[in-house]
């Protein structure tokens, strides 16, 4: 069912590049408040479909760019570029969702969230007055951003997945390849 393949075709990865970026751009405008956006499931998407690695880290970022002209701004270029790169690195996750596992992509989505949270909050701390930079203010600080971090993981795993088997049904009727479960619970294509 999430089984997604290297695109090749560079009409079909042109198509789904903007695709991915659409929806990242139009998911994060629909809701900021909530931190329920597509942003973890583009990058595992794309690192997953993209044969450049380059190319599917452009996703992300593109994403970001166009939709923080809408956005507030972060505060500090440090912490942008702290979004950013936490924003880019689920791409790295790509080859490992591309094999179709739900726990791949689950732990994918789960890890973005994580580690959103772990390095902007930390950059937080560290850039900005407010918390004493001491173990117990770092603290603070993290237990001060836990009510926005709540509906992130839930929005990471549901856009996730939803994307990844959007994804994995859109390149299969484009391409006409056929997937099917193998045996040890893994993908076969043919």
């Amino acid at each position: 069912m999430f089984a997604l393949s290297k695109v090749r075709d560079a009409r079909v990865a042109t198509v789904l590049w903007f695709a991915l970026v659409t929806v990242g751009v139009a998911g994060r405008l629909w809701q900021p408040a909530w931190n329920v956006t597509p942003m973890a499931g583009v990058g595992l998407v794309a690192g997953a479909t993209f044969a450049s690695p380059l190319l599917a880290a452009t996703v992300p970022l593109a994403a970001l760019a166009i939709s923080n002209l809408f956005l507030p701004g972060y505060g500090s270029v440090t912490l942008g570029v702290v979004v950013y790169a936490a924003s880019v690195w689920p791409v790295l996750l790509g080859p490992l969702v591309r094999k179709g596992r739900l726990a791949a992509v689950c732990g994918g989505a789960l890890g973005h969230s994580l580690v959103f949270f772990l390095t902007t909050n930390f950059a937080c701390w560290l850039l900005f007055e407010g918390y004493p930079k001491t173990a117990e203010g770092l603290g603070a600080c993290y237990v001060a951003a836990l009510p926005f971090y709540r509906w992130m993981p839930v929005g990471d795993l549901a856009w996730a997945v939803g994307l990844t088997a959007c994804a994995a049904a859109a390149l299969r009727a484009v391409t006409g390849e056929s997937v099917v479960a193998s045996s040890q619970g893994g993908t076969v294509s043919g």
